[in-house]
């Protein structure tokens, strides 16, 4: 399950590579546009702005925009950037790697197997879908 914060991020993004190209848009605006609050968005586009999403500009028309195409930006790494690692169990991430504490043997483990099926189909999917695979969403980007 994704986050509240993920959502959040996700629909700011979305408003992001909504607006028209080159155009920045103020916290306010990115907060009417995705229905995310004002107070979460000014920690969330710092976040994205670090993570190299997200530039911002000051002054009069000054605000924040993406500095990467939709296209580029993947759902599986916006996902692992926001909340960390997605793999439903430690030892199935491929980032974030970590052997179970109750598992004596990895190879043996069913749970392991039954949901690295399941996780590796997940993974397939959110790592080919985009920012923009969301923007043609219809209705979607509105918030």
């Amino acid at each position: 399950m994704i986050t509240q914060k993920t959502k959040y991020a996700l629909k700011a993004l979305m408003a992001l590579g909504a607006a028209d190209k080159g155009a920045a848009l103020t916290i306010e605006d990115v907060a009417n546009r995705s229905g995310a609050p004002k107070r979460f968005l000014e920690h969330i586009l710092l976040d994205m702005r670090r993570a190299g999403y997200v530039g911002a500009k000051r002054g009069r028309a000054g605000g924040y925009f993406l500095i990467r195409e939709p296209d580029k930006i993947s759902l599986g790494e916006m996902l692992r950037q926001i909340d960390g690692p997605i793999a439903p169990l430690p030892c199935l991430s491929r980032r974030a790697y970590r052997k179970c504490d109750d598992c004596e043997d990895e190879a043996s483990c069913q749970l392991r197997r039954v949901f690295a099926d399941v996780f590796y189909s997940y993974l397939l999917l959110i790592e080919s879908l985009t920012l923009a695979d969301l923007l043609k969403t219809p209705g979607i980007a509105e918030g």
